[in-house]
């Protein structure tokens, strides 16, 4: 398993991880979350030696990394897809990181198998690679030692949608034969369907560590999903009851307030027909978001949030002086 203590790492005056303790046990996929800028990176890096940390120590299987005798029997990492010399062939890579490690040659076709590189594309070099071949490549150079444990940053960008699911059933299948599936993801409905743990980070210290289920189940609002042929009606009849209601991308209304049961008994004393009454919680995405929320170190303006009536107010203020003058004879273009 993989283990740290109090790992801190600072460059300069920046903290890029502090303190940060966790255990990553075998046996099931545990996601690796948190914004941009977080230290996600900079902890795999530690994990892997390709950094060494400020303070604290963590661990492979009891051992700092540097000390394993065997590294890629015991560790397959990804971190960057495109990190392989653009001269070699997908094949020859995999070769050479055998040899490194006393790994059999057979090994090499028994992963490019696995990951869905053809031999045609596996002789090509790879500087040629489509951004998906490239991660194929990268998750066959992580399971060339066949080792315990996995680390794995974005391991599903640049794959199609069959790609994706392949990489889920992978991380899945490897979990249940016992190894340690350390993911890191920005893609959160993909994340709620892999992991079984997390590990929620944030300005480099630590928001949660639990089970995907409590972790939803504990931070999320319940709401309820209603669906009727008479939409607009049974809004008014929610909002006078005091129901928080509000459309959902899939079409009918999110209910927070009132349970499903009083909703359903609103909609019948009013003669209002329903389709849909379901209980729900809130998604991985809406959790996280809002429970990382003060350690997002980039932000976007919301334009959906935008007051229509001050982009109205501000389009009617306009008068005819703020408007481009009309270009003269030598300004037009010909």
């Amino acid at each position: 398993m993989i283990e740290a203590t109090e790992l801190t790492k600072r460059y300069g005056d920046r903290t890029a991880v502090d303190r940060l303790s966790f255990t990553v046990r075998p046996g099931r996929v545990t996601g690796f979350l948190g914004p941009n800028g977080a230290g996600k990176s900079t902890t795999m890096r530690l994990i892997l030696g390709l950094d060494s940390a400020t303070a604290g120590r963590v661990t492979v299987g009891g051992k700092a990394y540097a000390d394993l005798p065997v590294p890629l029997r015991a560790v397959g990492s990804l971190l960057d897809a495109k990190g392989v010399h653009g001269g070699r062939s997908a094949y020859h890579h995999l070769a050479g990181l055998a040899a490194s490690n006393g790994i059999p040659r057979h090994r090499v076709e028994e992963v490019l198998d696995l990951v869905g590189l053809p031999e045609e594309a596996a002789r090509r070099r790879t500087k040629g690679f489509s951004l998906g071949m490239g991660q194929r490549l990268g998750i066959a150079a992580a399971l060339i030692g066949d080792p315990e444990v996995l680390i794995l940053d974005e391991p599903v960008n640049g794959l199609d949608t069959e790609g994706i699911r392949w990489i889920r059933g992978l991380m899945r299948s490897l979990a249940a034969e016992g190894r340690t599936v350390f993911l890191s993801s920005h893609l959160m409905s993909e994340m709620e369907l892999t992991a079984d743990h997390i590990v929620v980070i944030g300005q480099g210290r630590l928001l949660a560590d639990t089970t995907m289920r409590d972790f939803i189940e504990t931070n999320s609002r319940a709401h309820t999903l209603v669906r009727s042929p008479e939409p607009e009606k049974l809004r008014a009849l929610l909002e006078t009851a005091g129901a928080q209601v509000r459309l959902e991308p899939t079409g009918g209304w999110r209910v927070e307030g009132p349970d499903a049961a009083a909703i359903g008994d609103l909609a019948r004393d009013h003669g209002v027909a329903v389709h849909e009454l379901t209980p729900a919680h809130s998604s991985l995405e809406e959790v996280y978001t809002a429970l990382s929320q003060s350690s997002v170190e980039y932000r976007t303006e919301d334009r959906s949030t935008v007051d229509r009536s001050t982009v109205d107010r501000s389009t009617e203020d306009r008068s005819t002086d703020d408007r481009p003058a009309a270009p003269s004879p030598k300004e037009t273009v010909r």
